[in-house]
């Protein structure tokens, strides 16, 4: 599984690269996540799943481990490019009640400004 990281202003953009993001997967991300915000210190991640077709329970988690993480740390935590069966299962979680989702890397720093104003 790829992996693409890069600096964007105030924030980690986290890049999956492959269509699936399922337990083959989700310890790597995990651990890309985890390193990123408790050991290099970034508070604020994007991360990107365009590519992503399909997501499970296992994918699910690396989501919301990510989430709670920048929250721990007092960050923000982005994901953005949900395909339309990615999203359905988010909304099915109610996952999208607890998660800041940027339908595209345009609407990420808006979305980043608009959580920044309500905490």
């Amino acid at each position: 599984m790829e992996i693409q990281i890069e600096n964007k202003g105030s924030f980690k953009h986290v890049k999956v690269l492959n269509e699936r993001l399922d337990t083959l997967f989700t310890d790597k991300l995990k651990g890309t996540l985890s390193s990123l915000i408790k050991t290099q210190g970034n508070k604020n991640i994007v991360l990107d799943i365009g590519n992503c077709s399909y997501c499970d329970a296992s994918g699910l988690s690396a989501i919301v481990l990510g989430n709670r993480l920048c929250k721990t740390g007092m960050g923000k935590f982005v994901l953005t490019g949900t395909h339309v069966d990615v999203e359905k299962l988010i909304k099915i979680c109610r996952l999208d009640s607890v998660l800041a989702i940027a339908k595209n890397m345009d609407e990420v720093d808006e979305l980043l400004l608009l959580k920044a104003e309500m905490d």
